[in-house]
C-alpha cells in the first residue's frame, strides 16, 4: 500500500504543478466565476419561497372561480357572453383594485398592445401586405364590455388599458375576503387564417362550414402574486398567459348540428347528443381502442345540412388554470379511456378533426394523447384531469384538456412520413402542456422557456418512448449546435422575457429543453434527475413557481451542485467547444541506480517563519491528537516544521545517500512487474467555447476495443481554459476522440479527436521513503501546498 500511494502521489504532484503552470501562463484565465454560486443573482428566500425551492409556510396564491354564459352566431360571426367572477383574495395585502385580461384586444388596431417593430417598403408584396402595413382607424375587433357590475347590480368604475382592464373596488378587499361581479361582453370573431393569432374561425370554401376554436375568449383575472404584485405586461400575441386557478361552470349555446369539445367534462351530454352517439360515448369508456362517436359518414352528411336551431352544452372543470373550446359541424370525433395507475384515474383521451385530417388522426391523434399523458404521469406527476383531447385546426395551441393541432392529409388522402411526425410532434407537445403550464403554472409572459423549455424536453422523451426513432429536433445535444454557433450579437440567454428574445424557438424551446436532457444524461445521471425533475413537479403543482424555484428544487433534491451550469446555460451565451490539444505517451523506466543529482535534485529554499500565531496554530500544538515528534524521527505530517526547527536535514544542492534523504532506492521487480507493461497518457484540453462541460473521452485501442471515461465538469474549477488529466493504460491507444456520442452540444468536433503514434518518452519511477516528496520540486514552492493539500 504504502509503495503504490507513494507512485500515485509523484504522479498528482507532477500534475498538480502543471496546473500551477497553466494557471500562470494564463493570467485572469481563473477569474470568469463560472463555478461561483448564483448567490445574489437569485430572489432572496422567504417564507413564501424557499432556499430549497419548495413553497414556503406562508406561500399564498390568489382564485378566481367562474360561471359563464355564451352564444356562439355563426351567421354574424359574433360571441356574446356574461360571466359572475368570485375572486377571493388570499394574499395578506389589502386590495384597492383588480386587473383583468381583455387578451382579444390583441386584434384592435386601436386597443391592441403590439407595440410596433421597424418596418420597411417591400419590394415585393401582395395587397395583404398593405393592409397589414397601413391599416388605419378601429377594424371593429376587441372585446366591448357592455356591462360590469357588482353582486348586487351596482355598477363598478372601471378602465381599459389596451389589452388589460383595472377594476376600482368599492371597498378595499382585505385578506380572505370574496368579491363578486358580474361583466357582459360581446365581440367579433376573427379569421384566424389570416389575422392569426390563437383563436378565431377557420372557413372551409368547399363546404361552406367554419371551424371554431374559442380561446382567450373571456374576460380573465391576471395574476396577483408574492414575487410582482399583479402581472402587468400587456398581450402582444407572443408573451403567453400567468393566469389564476379556479372552478368553471360554462354553457355555450351554438348550433343544433354542431359538435362541442371543451375544457372539463360535459354534464349535459344525455342533452346533447344522440342516442347512437350517447352509447358510443358510453362504449369508449372502457374500449381498447378509439372509438367513433361521430363517423367520417356523419360528419360529411352534417357539413351538407346548417340546422337553424340551438343547443347548449355545459361543462364543469374543476381546479384549472383556464378554459377553452372549439364548436363545429364538420368534426369526426373518437374516444378511448387511458388508467394512471399512480393516482387510479381514468381519462378520457378524444381527439375532434374534419375529414380533411381523418387518415391521420383516426389511426394517431387519440393513441398519442393516451401515451402523451400517460409517459407524462411517469416522469412529473399522476394526471389529475378527467379528460384529454386534441383538436385539429391546423394550428398548436394548448388549455387545460384541449388543445389545438395540426396534420392534414394531401387532398386523395395520402401523407408523408414527414407530415406524420410532425402531427405527432405537435400533440405530444400541445398535451404535454397539460402539465406545463396548466398544473406547475409558470408565468408565460415572463419566461416562455418555463412552459415550452421544460415541455419540450419531456416532449422529447415522450416521442423517444412511442418510437425509438422518432426524429425529435428539440432535446438531443446535437441538434442545438447551429443555433450555438451564431454570432453573439443574435443570441440572447435563456434568461430573456418572451418580448425580448430574439430567435424564440431555439432560444425558448429547444436550448432549455436540450439544458434539461444534457442535465439527465450527462451531468447528473437518469436516477437522481428524475427523482429531482418529479420533485419539482409535485412541489408546484397547481401553484406559480419561478426559476429559481426550479433550479434550487433540482440541487435540493439531487445533492448536485448545478449553479454551474444554470449560471453557464441558462444566464450564459457561451457555447461549448472543448479542444483536444495534445496527448503525450510514455511507458514507465524502473533505473537501478540513483541517477544523477544536478539531473534530479533542485534547490528547495528555506520557507520563511511566519511569526504571527493565529489561533489554528496555537490549537493544533495544543492538540494531543496531532503528534509533531514520533521518537524524534521526522513525522511526514508535518516535514517543514521540523525541517525549520533543524530536527531533519537536507543537502539542497547535492543528492547523496544521506539519513536526511534516506535514499531513493530502484523499484522492486515487483513494481517492475506491475507498471513495466503499463501505457501512460496525457491528455490536455482547452476550453474554447467558454462554457464548462463535463469531458467524454473515448479510447480506442489497438485491438480494436473501446473505453469511455466520463469527466465531471468541475475539472475546470482551477482553471477554466486549460486542463489535463492522467492515465495509466493496460494497452495501447490508437485514437482518442471527445464527445463520441455528441452529448455536450460542442460546436466544433474537429479539434475533438486524436489518432497516430505519439512520440515515446520514459517515466521513470522510484520507491519513495522519507523526503522523497521533494523530488521534482521547484525551488521555492511548498511541496504540500504544490500537491494541492
Amino acid at each position: 500500500m504504502n509503495k503504490l500511494f507513494t507512485l500515485t502521489g509523484l504522479l498528482f504532484f507532477s500534475g498538480s504543478l502543471a496546473m500551477a503552470q497553466n494557471t500562470q501562463n494564463n493570467p485572469g484565465s481563473n477569474h470568469g466565476n463560472k463555478f461561483e454560486q448564483l448567490g445574489t443573482i437569485l430572489p432572496t428566500p422567504n417564507e413564501q419561497r424557499t432556499a430549497s425551492g419548495a413553497p414556503g409556510v406562508k406561500y399564498w396564491q390568489q382564485r378566481a372561480d367562474y360561471n359563464i354564459k355564451c352564444e356562439l352566431d355563426e351567421k354574424n360571426l359574433l360571441l356574446t357572453g356574461s360571466e359572475t367572477i368570485t375572486y377571493t383574495n388570499n394574499s395578506p395585502d389589502p386590495l384597492t383594485y383588480i386587473w383583468l385580461q381583455l387578451d382579444e384586444n390583441e386584434h384592435s388596431t386601436d386597443r391592441n398592445a403590439n407595440y410596433q417593430d421597424a418596418t420597411k417598403m417591400p419590394a415585393i408584396g401582395t395587397t395583404k401586405n398593405l393592409d397589414q402595413l397601413s391599416v388605419a382607424g378601429n377594424n371593429g375587433y376587441g372585446i366591448n364590455i357592455t356591462k360590469l357590475t357588482d353582486a348586487a347590480g351596482k355598477n363598478l368604475p372601471y378602465t381599459v388599458n389596451k389589452t388589460m382592464m383595472r377594476v376600482d373596488l368599492p371597498v378595499a378587499l382585505r385578506s380572505g375576503q370574496k368579491f363578486i361581479f358580474n361583466i357582459d361582453w360581446n365581440y367579433k370573431i376573427s379569421d384566424r387564417m389570416s389575422v392569426g393569432g390563437r383563436g378565431g374561425y377557420e372557413f372551409f370554401p368547399t363546404d361552406g362550414n367554419y371551424l371554431f376554436t374559442m380561446t382567450q375568449w373571456y374576460p380573465r383575472l391576471c395574476v396577483y402574486s408574492d414575487f410582482q404584485g399583479w402581472q402587468n405586461h400587456q398581450f402582444t400575441g407572443r408573451g403567453e398567459f400567468a393566469l389564476t386557478f379556479g372552478d368553471f361552470k360554462v354553457q355555450m349555446t351554438v348550433p343544433a348540428d354542431h359538435l362541442v369539445g371543451s375544457t372539463g367534462e360535459c354534464i349535459n351530454y344525455s342533452a346533447v347528443l344522440n342516442p347512437t352517439q350517447l352509447s358510443r360515448y358510453n362504449a369508449a369508456k372502457t374500449a381498447a381502442a378509439p372509438v367513433e362517436i361521430q363517423t367520417l359518414a356523419e360528419a360529411k352528411l352534417a357539413e351538407t345540412k346548417k340546422s337553424t336551431a340551438k343547443k347548449t352544452w355545459v361543462f364543469n372543470a374543476n381546479n384549472v388554470r383556464d378554459f377553452a373550446w372549439t364548436s363545429s359541424r364538420k368534426f369526426i370525433w373518437d374516444a378511448m379511456p387511458q388508467k394512471i395507475q399512480a393516482n387510479n384515474n381514468t381519462v378520457m383521451c378524444m381527439s375532434f378533426y374534419g375529414k380533411e385530417a381523418y387518415n391521420l388522426y383516426s389511426k394517431f391523434s387519440t393513441r398519442a394523447v393516451a401515451h402523451t399523458i400517460k409517459t407524462y404521469s411517469d416522469f412529473t406527476i399522476p394526471y389529475p384531469y378527467p379528460v384529454a383531447q386534441s383538436i385539429e385546426a391546423a394550428n398548436g395551441m394548448e388549455y387545460p384538456m384541449i388543445c389545438f393541432n395540426y396534420g392534414r392529409t394531401d387532398t386523395d388522402g395520402t401523407y408523408s412520413e414527414s407530415t406524420k411526425n410532425g402531427m405527432l410532434g405537435v400533440i405530444i407537445h400541445e398535451v404535454g402542456h397539460n402539465f406545463f403550464p396548466m398544473i406547475v403554472n409558470s408565468d408565460e409572459r415572463q419566461w416562455t422557456w418555463m412552459d415550452e423549455g421544460l415541455n419540450s424536453f419531456v416532449e422529447y422523451l415522450t416521442e423517444e418512448l412511442w418510437d425509438n426513432k422518432f426524429p425529435s429536433k428539440k432535446g438531443p445535444a446535437y441538434t442545438i449546435v447551429d443555433y450555438m454557433k451564431l454570432p453573439k450579437d443574435e443570441l440572447e440567454p435563456i434568461m430573456t422575457n418572451s418580448e425580448n428574445i430574439a430567435r424564440f424557438g431555439p432560444n425558448a424551446y429547444s436550448k432549455p429543453a436540450t439544458g434539461l436532457n444534457i442535465l439527465r444524461e450527462t451531468i447528473m445521471g437518469r436516477e437522481l434527475f428524475d427523482y429531482a425533475f418529479k420533485e419539482y413537479s409535485r412541489r408546484w403543482a397547481f401553484k406559480h413557481p419561478e426559476p429559481a424555484d426550479l433550479f434550487r428544487t433540482m440541487e435540493d433534491a439531487s445533492g448536485e451542485d448545478l449553479d454551474w451550469f444554470w449560471r453557464g446555460w441558462f444566464y450564459g451565451t457561451d457555447p461549448c467547444d472543448i479542444s483536444l490539444d495534445s496527448v503525450k505517451f510514455a511507458k514507465a523506466d524502473f533505473p537501478k541506480d540513483l541517477p544523477e543529482a544536478k539531473s534530479k535534485m533542485v534547490k528547495i529554499d528555506k520557507p520563511a517563519v511566519n511569526a504571527f500565531e493565529d489561533i489554528s496554530k496555537i490549537r493544533n500544538r495544543e492538540d494531543k491528537k496531532i503528534n509533531f515528534y514520533v521518537d524524534k524521527t521526522p513525522a511526514a505530517q508535518d516535514f517543514y516544521y521540523k525541517y525549520d526547527r533543524g530536527m531533519v536535514t537536507v543537502d539542497t544542492t547535492i543528492a547523496t545517500k544521506t539519513e536526511a534523504v534516506a535514499a531513493l532506492e530502484a523499484v522492486p521487480s515487483a513494481e517492475q512487474d506491475k507498471y513495466g507493461n503499463k501505457f501512460l497518457y496525457e491528455l490536455s484540453f482547452s476550453n474554447k467555447g467558454g462554457l464548462v462541460m463535463p469531458i467524454i473521452v473515448e479510447f480506442t485501442y489497438k485491438d480494436g476495443t473501446k473505453e469511455i471515461d466520463r469527466i465531471p465538469a468541475q475539472i475546470w474549477r482551477h482553471n477554466e481554459l486549460k486542463t489535463a488529466k492522467f492515465y495509466v493504460k493496460n494497452k495501447e491507444v490508437a485514437s482518442i476522440l471527445v464527445d463520441p456520442l455528441r452529448e455536450t452540444a460542442d460546436i466544433d468536433t474537429s479539434n475533438n479527436t486524436w489518432g497516430g503514434k505519439a512520440k515515446e518518452s520514459k517515466f521513470k519511477v522510484y520507491k519513495n521513503k522519507v523526503g522523497g516528496a521533494v523530488r521534482g520540486q521547484s525551488v521555492g514552492k511548498n511541496p504540500m501546498q504544490a500537491a494541492g493539500k
